[in-house]
């Protein structure tokens, strides 16, 4: 299940390994803040990102020339639920959905 909190704390980092490091950290010790969000819409969260890995793989390989439908919706999916989300760029949120 995807969090706000682990989204922000993804984005919060600036190199990709230490975006994997933070999730894995995070993830390990997730507190229940941020889990107030109905199963049935965290679970089309989770589909929405996870289902832009390829896209996002893409987009990160091309430096931001190859931009899949999924990642776009993704990245908009992203950006209306969490405000660490809107302030980061397009590759950064890349390299997140990539680190999941």
């Amino acid at each position: 299940m995807i969090r706000p909190i682990l989204i922000f704390t993804l984005l919060a980092c600036s190199t990709t390994p230490a975006i994997a490091g933070s999730f894995a950290a995070t993830s390990a010790g997730a507190s229940s803040e941020g889990s107030s969000a109905s199963s049935d819409s965290s679970s089309g969260s989770d589909k929405v990102v996870l289902q832009a890995r390829d896209d996002a793989a893409s987009f990160v390989a091309s430096d931001g020339r190859i931009r899949g439908a999924q990642l776009e919706a993704a990245l908009r999916h992203l950006r209306e639920r969490n405000s660490g989300a809107r302030r980061a760029s397009d590759l950064q949120l890349a390299q997140a959905i990539l680190a999941l």
